[in-house]
C-alpha cells in the first residue's frame, strides 16, 4: 500500500513541476495570471515533495526540509494574487504585490541563513512553521473573500457558473483541501499531513491539467462570432435605434453599476445577440465592451467625487461598479490621467 501511495504522490509532484515549466516557458499565451498559476503549482510541488520525502525517508538532509517549508510560505500569496489577477483583470503585477513577495523572500532567506533548520529545528517547528501556516491560512481566507461573492452573484443572476468560474472554483477547492490536510497535522493528525495532502495534490493537478489543455476552464479571450456574422454590417438605421436604447440603459438605469455586468447580460437587456452588441460597440463606437463600461463607470465616479462628499473614494469605486479599490484606482488614472485623490484635490482648488 505504501508503495502505491508513494508512486501516485511522486507522480503528482513530477507532473506538477512539468506543468509549471510548461506554463512558464512554452505556453503560447503569456499573462500575469498564468505566471502566478505556474508559481502556485511550483510552490505546492516543492512543499508536497518535501512531505513525501520525509514520510518515506526520516533521515533526509535537513536542507530539503528547510527548502520545502520555505516554499510553503508562498503558496497562500500566489493563490490570492492569482485570483485577484483573474477577477480584476490585472495585466501587470502591482508594486505592493512585488513588495510583499520580496519581503517574504527576504525574511525567509534571512531566517534560513542566520538560524538554518539543521542547527535549530525547534525554532523552526515552534515559530517559523506556525508563522508560515498563519500566512497560508490568511491568504486562503482572503482568496475565498474575493472569489465566493463572485460565485454567489453569478448563481443569483445567471443561475449557473461560467466556465472560468468553474475553473477558479476547482483551484480554490483543491487548495482548501490541501491546506486543511496540512493544518490538521498541527492538531496531531500526521496521516493527513503526509498522505492526504500529497494524494489530493496529485488529483488536483490532473484536474488542472485537464481543464487547461482542453480549454474548458482556463481563462481565454472571448471567442469570435460564427463566420456568417463576421462580415455582416449592422444597418445604419438599426444601429441608431440600438445606440439610443443603449444610451437609455447607461444614462437612465445606470446598468454599468452592476459589478457582475457581462456582455451577454447587456445584450439581453437590448434584446439582441451578444455578437451583435459587440459588433455595435466596435464598429459604431470604436471600443470593446469592457472599455465602454469602464468609461461610464469613471464618468459616474467623477460626478460622485464632486457631489457625494460623504462617500470615501473607495466607496465611490464600489458604488459605480468596480469590484476592488485597486481596479478602480488603476482604471481612473488610466482614463483621467489623475488618481481619484488628485482629481478630488483639483476640484477643491477650482472651487
Amino acid at each position: 500500500m505504501s508503495n502505491v501511495i508513494f508512486f501516485f504522490s511522486v507522480l503528482g509532484v513530477f507532473n506538477g513541476i512539468l506543468l509549471c515549466l510548461y506554463l512558464f516557458l512554452f505556453a503560447k499565451e503569456k499573462s500575469l495570471s498564468q505566471y502566478l498559476l505556474a508559481a502556485l503549482i511550483l510552490a505546492l510541488s516543492i512543499r508536497i515533495g518535501k512531505s513525501i520525502i520525509l514520510y518515506f525517508d526520516r533521515d533526509v538532509h535537513k536542507l530539503v526540509l528547510q527548502v520545502g517549508l520555505s516554499a510553503c510560505l508562498f503558496i497562500g500569496p500566489f493563490l490570492y494574487y492569482y485570483f485577484r489577477s483573474v477577477l480584476d483583470q490585472i495585466k501587470e503585477i502591482p508594486t505592493n504585490w512585488k513588495r510583499s513577495l520580496w519581503s517574504l523572500l527576504g525574511a525567509i532567506i534571512i531566517i534560513g541563513t542566520l538560524r538554518p533548520y539543521h542547527q535549530d529545528p525547534d525554532f523552526w517547528n515552534r515559530y517559523v512553521v506556525h508563522s508560515i501556516y498563519i500566512v497560508w491560512f490568511i491568504c486562503v481566507c482572503a482568496s475565498g473573500y474575493v472569489l465566493i461573492p463572485k460565485l454567489l452573484q453569478s448563481l443569483k443572476l445567471e443561475k449557473k457558473l461560467s466556465p472560468l468560474e468553474k475553473w477558479l472554483s476547482a483551484i480554490y477547492a483543491g487548495n482548501v483541501i490541501i491546506a486543511a490536510a496540512f493544518f490538521l497535522a498541527i492538531f496531531g493528525f500526521p496521516w493527513a499531513y503526509y498522505i492526504t495532502g500529497p494524494l489530493v495534490f496529485s488529483f488536483f493537478l490532473y484536474v488542472l491539467a485537464f481543464g487547461y489543455f482542453n480549454n474548458k476552464w482556463f481563462e481565454q479571450a472571448p471567442k469570435q462570432a460564427n463566420g456568417k456574422y463576421l462580415n455582416k454590417k449592422i444597418d445604419q438605421a438599426e444601429a441608431a435605434i440600438l445606440l439610443k436604447n443603449l444610451d437609455q440603459l447607461i444614462l437612465e438605469e445606470k446598468i454599468f453599476t452592476n459589478p457582475g455586468l457581462k456582455l451577454k447580460m447587456l445584450a439581453d437587456q437590448l434584446d439582441i445577440p451578444p455578437h451583435q452588441l459587440s459588433q455595435l460597440l466596435n464598429n459604431n463606437l470604436g471600443k470593446g465592451f469592457k472599455p465602454f463600461i469602464n468609461e461610464h463607470r469613471i464618468k459616474e465616479a467623477c460626478k460622485l467625487i464632486a457631489t457625494e462628499h460623504q462617500l470615501s473614494l473607495e466607496g465611490i469605486g464600489y458604488e459605480v461598479g468596480f469590484r476592488s479599490k485597486s481596479t478602480f484606482f488603476t482604471t481612473f488614472k488610466k482614463l483621467m490621467h489623475l488618481t481619484p485623490a488628485q482629481y478630488q484635490e483639483q476640484l477643491s482648488v477650482e472651487h
